[in-house]
């Protein structure tokens, strides 16, 4: 199963607003925020140190099974290994990974759920003539947290999407502290006041400083004791998207 779009808590700002050009992080702007660090696309043998790995980004949802299993992994990889990634030490030790599928939603916004969105992780729908990256799920080892990584996968993503020349970036992010304000306020509630900086959650916040915009709310995304099953429909919108170039359209 899965993980959800986020693990934790990350700080790194990826905000791409306010320039007539994408900011998206290459390959040498990654090695520049953490040298000797990679991003690349995930190989088969990677998915018994993704699984290691998920057991320690998201231990109250392994208590429940609920993490990447090795066929799912191999799936992602046999329909769409180039929206795979992992972040890998010099010494081969796997610290961070990505996983996204390609998907259209009709309307734009439509309610789902992960494993509706995901065909229960397994990426079956992947869509290559669709128009939106979703991000099924991102993950960075505990004791990697706050150097980067979680934006370094993002930039990957973003790259990946300017490549494909897809509209827009989506996913369904866990409101990971949600469960601690539960009797005090909705989730609609809670989200808005993430957003407006009266609050922080580590997932919707980090979202949000690498320039996606919230959606929505959408409730029984996921089974998760933090969130209480509520997640964050957010948006990245790729700006090169329909932009005309020399009388032709980029995509």
């Amino acid at each position: 199963m899965l993980s959800g779009l986020t693990d934790s808590s990350y700080t790194d700002n990826d905000n791409n607003s306010g320039s007539n050009r994408p900011t998206v992080k290459t390959k040498n702007h990654m090695q520049k925020q953490k040298t000797r660090l990679i991003i690349r696309n995930t190989q088969l043998d990677d998915i018994p140190k993704i699984v290691n790995l998920q057991k320690e980004s998201f231990p109250y949802l392994a208590r429940y099974g609920n993490i990447w299993h090795p066929d799912e992994l191999e799936s992602h990889l046999q329909l769409f290994q180039k929206g795979q990634f992992v972040a890998v030490e010099p010494d081969g030790t796997i610290v961070g990974s990505a996983s996204t599928l390609i998907v259209s939603l009709k309307p734009d916004y439509a309610e789902h759920t992960w494993k509706e969105i995901t065909s229960d992780g397994r990426f079956t729908n992947h869509s290559p003539n669709g128009d939106s990256l979703y991000g099924a799920d991102i993950s960075t080892h505990p004791k990697y947290r706050h150097e980067g990584i979680g934006s370094m996968l993002y930039g990957a993503r973003k790259e990946c999407a300017l490549r494909l020349g897809l509209r827009r970036m989506i996913g369904g992010g866990r409101l990971f502290n949600y469960c601690e304000y539960a009797d005090k306020m909705s989730a609609s509630e809670y989200a808005h006041r993430v957003i407006k900086g009266e609050m922080h959650d580590p997932v919707l916040s980090f979202e949000l400083d690498n320039g996606f915009r919230f959606i929505k709310i959408l409730p029984n995304y996921l089974d998760d004791v933090r969130s209480l099953n509520y997640a964050s429909f957010i948006e990245w919108i790729n700006p090169q998207h329909g932009r005309i170039i020399n009388g032709a359209t980029s995509n």
